[in-house]
């Protein structure tokens, strides 16, 4: 992965199975991506889904700092903290299950969105998907029912600190008191497309 100051990036990886077995295992996701990306990054949306996750953010200059080791030359900062954020979950997971191997299906995914032409609407676009996926995949009937995503903190019922929901209100195209409404309108797959 490559990052650029100031670009947006949609973030993103899968596992074959279960990534997330209880609210504790979510939590202390969260917290790793408050330690390790947070500092490296201005976050504009998450969800945390049982087999995957999603981030939004705009990248800052700590995100494109190379790191001073040996072994690792030309890693930015935001890259190696991403490797160890799923790197750690993972021995952490397997540790307390009792598994082995890689829980992660695939390398992490970090879709520039600046680099796609011709698209004036793919970051509402992808900030929109992100707060749906839990009712697009019939985890709940409601974005006010999933607790692991950031559309809580935009609605005022939550007051999470991973999100910089004022760079993403000037960045997205959201009426704040429209909020609920814009967010509930469900988005056209060829838009999607772009977004991975």
């Amino acid at each position: 992965m490559h990052f650029e100051e100031g670009k947006t990036y949609h973030i993103y990886n899968r596992s074959n199975e279960k990534l997330f077995h209880s609210r504790d295992n979510y939590l202390y996701f969260l917290n790793k991506i408050k330690k390790l990306i947070l500092p490296n990054a201005e976050i504009l949306a998450w969800c945390l889904m049982p087999n995957h996750f999603h981030i939004l953010l705009v990248a800052n200059q700590n995100s494109c700092n190379n790191i001073d080791e040996s072994h690792r030359v030309s890693t930015q900062m935001l890259s190696k903290n991403i490797g160890t954020l799923l790197s750690s979950y993972s021995r952490a997971i397997n540790k307390a299950i009792g598994r082995r191997g890689n829980l992660f299906a695939h390398k992490t995914k970090a879709k520039c969105l600046n680099d796609v032409p011709d698209n004036d609407y793919l970051l509402d676009n992808c900030f929109h998907y992100i707060h749906q996926n839990p009712v697009l995949a019939g985890l709940c009937n409601s974005l006010d029912d999933w607790e692991f995503s950031s559309y809580l903190d935009y609605t005022g019922i939550r007051d999470g600190k991973l999100i910089h929901k004022e760079l993403a209100m000037e960045m997205i195209n959201i009426d704040e008191k429209d909020f609920h409404i814009q967010s509930s309108i469900l988005l056209d797959e060829k838009l999607l497309q772009e977004i991975f």
